[in-house]
């Protein structure tokens, strides 16, 4: 899942962005408010993680312009901002949830799973398509009685075809929520991870569960 965080403090945004790429999640950064609202506007972000004291636009009013646009992106405010009615303004401007610093990796990987899974109306952290269990908490996929190793960015595109399971997802789908900006989006990096997918998931004997529909993108589905 792609993310975007907007924050002004250089060795948190480092910090952030390490671990959270380390957890499979293609990751976007601003170290200001009106670079993170160019982004917001220009990308389709699962999460956005947003600190409220930003130069140039500050985290409120680009939580605003974000809403006004109607963009889908879940909003978590991160801030050191920790009084009850900075609390109540945040999240009556539109923030999906409010977390304030310092605050543990842990606590705050657990709420972007959260969002995800509201974004994505999964009440359960563990996916099930068939006979194949992802589990978002942990990353541990099994089929059958067999766990399977996955490579980060092998398990994101799982994940993401899991949380859209059932459905025809484009390439362009899988471009937007599954790689940053810095990647090379003319390679066939999609082509190689489906490849290496299947090789895992859709072993001999086994009943497919990964499709290519000629001209439109893949899809994740039991016959």
């Amino acid at each position: 899942m792609r993310l975007l965080i907007v924050e002004d403090n250089r060795a948190l945004l480092k910090s952030l962005k390490k671990g959270l790429e380390e957890e499979s999640f293609a990751v976007d950064t601003a170290e200001d408010g009106e670079e993170g609202l160019f982004l917001a506007e220009a990308n389709d972000y699962d999460v956005v993680i947003l600190d409220l004291m930003l130069p140039k636009i500050d985290g409120l009013t680009l939580l605003s312009k974000v809403r006004a646009k109607r963009l889908s992106a879940h909003i978590l405010i991160l801030t050191a901002r920790d009084a009850p009615e900075d609390k109540v303004r945040g999240l009556n401007s539109g923030a999906d949830d409010y977390l304030t610093k310092p605050f543990r990796f842990e606590e705050l990987l657990a709420r972007i799973r959260a969002l995800l899974r509201r974004k994505y109306r999964a009440k359960n952290p563990r996916l099930l398509v068939a006979d194949l269990e992802i589990d978002t908490t942990t990353r541990a996929v099994i089929r059958g009685d067999r766990k399977i190793p996955l490579r980060p960015k092998e398990y994101a595109l799982l994940e993401y075809l899991a949380h859209r399971a059932g459905e025809i997802v484009t390439r362009s789908e899988i471009w937007e929520h599954l790689y940053d900006w810095q990647d090379d989006t003319t390679s066939n990096l999609i082509d190689v991870f489906i490849s290496r997918l299947r090789k895992k998931i859709d072993r001999p004997g086994l009943r497919p569960l990964i499709r290519t529909v000629r001209g439109s993108g893949y899809l994740l589905k039991a016959e």
